[in-house]
């Protein structure tokens, strides 16, 4: 099996292209799509985050076209549908648009895993959001077994090297970042009122360290009140255990417009692929408000704010970009951590590909074997009918015998033809010896 990623991040792409290529509901059709678009397709894994869209693509070990520019054609006809399906000129795309193939690929995608090639270097929700993304994959039948087989080695992979590195120890998080909005805009953010618009695992990590600071007012604004009375217990919980009162409401994503104009902070990450604050909301809110201060900290990838709001007096808008400012400290201690991760990395990816490389060996064995077995049965079959209508046996024996010899010895032949041709001594000497294993053997 050959891996490739097709896809954009926040380190290649701005915001504004990330949200144009980012999938929400059209996830299930896209990964559908993917597996028909050749029959090569052994499976896909599309990961779509504020960060990040990625589409990640098994084929078999039979087609290896490549074009000049190196991008095999399987990742070629990828990319292709990726702008297409997008709705994105793909010259628009090309700048900005990275594609990785087979050990590239492989260690791309475990420092994904890892946290290693996040915003937030070691941040521990991409594993959980690739989780979710493969889980999605599955549900539609959108890979097979060997395909599968890789996840789970990325799993087991990347808790190891959270498990045995610092490097998720370092770890800055959006909440810690959006905490430390708080307290640069406000006096005393124990007075301020929080706004979650969607009660997402996100928005749940910058609860948590929002309402760390004190904050006694939280409202909780999301489609499913289930989940909006979740996230309230375990906040009040959480003040509990530490001896604070706060007050949570839940409230209906259509009373937004509604409660904008009591929050002093908003945390917004939705998943809509619809802006959810718009201009005319914000002026309203501000006049109620009397203008004092508006922190908006929008975290959704397509946006959930609209970016005209920015520009409002007392108003800090701030996107998933724009938080690289706020945790860029104590980001040498944090690159130091990184060394020993990437190493780990290095070799786990060293690893896997082993391993893949001897699951296509066992298959191309087992081709080998069934192509032998058939042939062994075709000869057989004739030569039982050469003795059923009384031909000498020993003769018999004797054309059956060679013919398979024959065909078996064929293919080896040409093998050790073909790496001679190649100049590799070392090669032919280890392809020659195998090959001559047979004589250890006793009938």
């Amino acid at each position: 099996m050959k891996l490739a990623v097709i896809g954009v991040n926040h380190k290649t792409a701005p915001v504004a292209l990330r949200e144009r290529l980012s999938f929400g509901s059209d996830l299930t059709q896209a990964i559908t799509d993917i597996c028909h678009l050749d029959e090569s397709v052994l499976g896909v894994v599309i990961v779509s985050t504020c960060n990040r869209s990625e589409i990640y693509v098994g084929f078999d070990d039979e087609w290896q076209a490549t074009h000049d520019d190196d991008v095999s054609v399987q990742a070629r006809l990828v990319r292709s549908w990726f702008a297409k399906f997008k709705g994105v000129a793909l010259d628009d795309m090309l700048p900005f648009l990275y594609i990785y193939e087979n050990n590239r690929a492989l260690n791309h995608w475990l420092r994904v895993a890892s946290g290693l090639d996040s915003m937030i270097l070691g941040e521990p929700q991409i594993l959980g959001q690739i989780r979710k993304a493969v889980s999605q994959s599955q549900a539609v039948n959108g890979m097979g077994s060997d395909f599968h087989w890789l996840t789970q080695q990325i799993f087991a992979s990347a808790r190891s090297v959270r498990r045995d590195s610092k490097v998720g120890q370092q770890a800055v998080t959006l909440g810690f970042a959006a905490a430390k909005l708080v307290t640069q805009i406000f006096d005393k953010p124990e007075d301020a009122t929080l706004l979650m618009v969607a009660a997402g695992e996100m928005n749940r990590l910058v609860a948590h360290n929002v309402a760390n600071l004190g904050m006694k007012n939280i409202i909780i604004a999301n489609r499913s009140p289930k989940r909006a009375e979740l996230l309230k217990d375990e906040l009040v919980q959480m003040a509990d255990n530490a001896g604070r009162m706060v007050h949570v409401r839940c409230v209906g994503l259509d009373s937004l417009e509604t409660v904008l104009s009591c929050a002093d902070v908003v945390s917004s990450c939705s998943g809509s692929m619809d802006t959810l604050i718009d201009a005319h909301m914000v002026r309203h809110a501000q006049k109620v408000r009397r203008h004092r201060p508006l922190l908006l900290v929008d975290l959704a990838v397509p946006r959930d704010i609209d970016p005209m709001v920015g520009g409002f007096d007392d108003v800090y808008l701030y996107s998933v970009d724009d938080l690289q400012h706020v945790i860029a400290g104590n980001l040498q201690e944090r690159k130091q951590a990184a060394v020993e991760a990437e190493l780990m990395v290095s070799q786990l990816t060293l690893s896997i590909e082993s391993q893949m490389q001897l699951l296509s060996a066992k298959r191309y064995i087992a081709d080998y074997r069934m192509m032998a077995d058939e042939h062994k049965r075709r000869l057989l079959s004739h030569a039982k009918h050469r003795l059923a209508q009384g031909d000498d046996m020993t003769a018999v024996l004797d054309e059956f015998a060679h013919r398979l010899t024959n065909t078996l010895t064929h293919s080896p032949s040409r093998l050790i033809r073909t790496v001679a041709t190649h100049q590799d001594s070392q090669l032919l000497e280890v392809v020659a010896t195998g090959l001559m294993d047979y004589r250890d053997r006793r009938v």
